[in-house]
């Protein structure tokens, strides 16, 4: 299997000219009955020896991390990295296998922030709170560094997105540690944040509105870190999952559920729907729960949801092209509704 970016590689590299790249891609549009754009492809395996060196990774990166903490803490997390950057200059550089450069990225990254956290704790073990919130955003801000610098080498397209969170992580450390209240009521925080980190994902896909580089790679993982940071503020602020919800909070669950999908099929990302499947099904229970359909009230929801989710894979091209037609010239600027053939 050949992924978007294996194809532009070719055509930079010059095995592959441009216009045959550009009809290969139609060919398998055509082919599917569905634009390119909308399959919403990401490199994860390009084969079983992808899931076989990723478990033997796992298991290397592990063994490192009990070996080093037990001569110091902070030595674990330095083995990890270290461990994490050497393998990805053969696995990633040169080998180019997807899901193993994936784990070493978070190795490296979480190996930098096992280590400092780690030398934090033993330097300072009774830390006060904001002066640990100030720790943190420290760590977070090196997360991002050593997000930054694996960018500068290995461009792993979800480095980006791992960027952006630890970017994240240092705005919401500060807050705390500037305002220790804002613990208490983080989530408004959290949706500033998952709102400009979608900004960032618009961005990268716009640059690529045909979907035929690295760059749409990184906006996928871009998209998938914003969701969950919108979707869960958002439905957390209005109780879900704290107590008993009534008819009217399930109802807005579901409106903003449909508001979600309205944004999916303009962007063309299906990332919001999945971070908010769980209230929507949540709130669907509760609304048949009340309906007083208890034991079936489950089975329903999955029956009802999972049908509507159905249909909306199967007719999500004149769906979009619906969506798309009712924003006027906004919509020009979206990834297009079909993919036209190269002359």
């Amino acid at each position: 299997m050949y992924s978007e970016s294996d194809i532009d590689g070719a055509v930079a590299a010059g095995v592959m000219p441009a216009a045959t790249a550009t009809a290969f891609r139609n060919h398998v549009a055509g082919g599917r009955n569905t634009p390119a754009v909308d399959e919403e492809h990401f490199r994860l395996l390009t084969g079983f020896n992808d899931i076989f060196v990723a478990i033997a990774i796992g298991l290397l990166l592990v063994a490192l991390m009990q070996i080093g903490t037990t001569i110091a803490n902070p030595i674990g997390g330095v083995l990890v990295a270290a461990a994490s950057w050497g393998l990805a200059e053969y696995f990633t550089t040169r080998r180019r296998m997807a899901l193993p450069s994936i784990l070493l990225l978070l190795g490296f990254v979480g190996g930098v922030v096992a280590a400092l956290g780690a030398t934090i704790e033993m330097i300072a073990p009774h830390i006060s709170d904001r002066a640990g919130a100030i720790a943190a955003s420290g760590v977070a801000l090196a997360a991002a560094g050593a997000a930054w610098v694996h960018w500068r080498r290995f461009m792993v397209p979800i480095t980006i997105a791992a960027l952006a969170v630890a970017v994240v992580a240092v705005v919401v450390a500060l807050a705390i540690a500037a305002v220790p209240g804002v613990k208490e009521a983080i989530w408004p925080v959290l949706l500033v944040c998952g709102v400009a980190v979608f900004a960032l994902a618009m961005r990268w896909d716009l640059s690529d509105r045909e979907r035929t580089t690295r760059r749409a790679d990184v906006a996928f993982w871009l998209h998938l870190a914003a969701a969950p940071m919108i979707a869960h503020p958002i439905f957390q602020m209005l109780g879900v999952f704290g107590n008993e919800i009534g008819l009217g909070v399930a109802l807005i669950v579901l409106a903003l559920y449909l508001v979600f999908a309205f944004v999916a099929l303009a962007i063309d990302r299906r990332a919001l729907l999945v971070s908010g499947l769980a209230y929507v099904l949540y709130a669907m229970f509760s609304v048949l729960r009340s309906a007083g359909t208890v034991e079936l009230s489950a089975a329903f929801t999955g029956l009802i949801i999972g049908s509507a989710l159905l249909t909306l894979s199967a007719f999500w091209h004149p769906m979009r092209r619906m969506v798309v037609g009712t924003l006027g010239d906004m919509g020009k600027r979206l990834p297009p509704v079909q993919t036209l053939a190269m002359a």
